[in-house]
């Protein structure tokens, strides 16, 4: 990993948590699909409300048409470099709970927890996750044919962290930059 992207924490954290960060840069390397069933079943395992597990995985590798329609929702900031993902990823949620029918106002934190259980588990196996909120819902809900129950909430690209040289600006100086955080104090307060 670059060193410049290894975070300087103020307090100890688990390593895990140190080594995921949004690159913009991608081998061609693909992801198998062992690996991405892997993936899924570390998501399976986050909590949610009344273990609603209120989230829906549409993914596709490089190379297929489904990842080309993912691509095509991809906001212009987002498009030049994620196409060049292993995978990418449409999170979305269900927004009412099954059981019966009332609506679910935890759905998006209860897809971050399992989003964030996934890219967790991808670390173990040297991936690199970049969520993005940059797409048109629309384009997504359509060329997915999603119900009107479900939101895509986000698009995570993974993929094997490539070299930085290889983009183009702005996003070579956003790769090669200090990864930064706001400090506890900022946004935390005993009471």
């Amino acid at each position: 990993m670059n060193h410049i992207k290894h975070p300087v924490t103020e307090y100890p954290i688990l390593e895990n948590i140190k080594l995921r960060w949004s690159p913009r840069a991608f081998e061609e390397k693909q992801i198998d699909e062992q690996t991405m069933k892997s993936l899924f079943e570390a998501a399976r395992w986050s909590a949610s409300a009344i273990n609603e597990q209120p989230w829906q995985y549409y993914y596709a590798h490089r190379g297929s048409a489904g990842f080309e329609k993912i691509v095509a929702a991809l906001a212009p900031g987002n498009e030049p470099w994620a196409k060049n993902a292993s995978v990418l990823i449409v999170a979305s949620g269900r927004k009412t709970y099954a059981a019966n029918g009332a609506p679910n106002v935890f759905f998006a934190h209860d897809l971050g927890m399992a989003n964030a259980n996934l890219m967790h588990q991808a670390i173990a196996y040297g991936i690199n996750s970049h969520p993005m909120g940059g797409f048109d819902k629309s384009k997504i809900i359509e060329s997915l044919q999603l119900t009107d129950n479900e939101e895509p909430v986000c698009v995570i690209a993974l993929g094997y962290t490539g070299q930085a040289e290889n983009l183009p600006e702005p996003y070579k100086s956003r790769e090669l930059t200090p990864r930064q955080r706001k400090s506890i104090t900022e946004f935390t307060k005993a009471i």
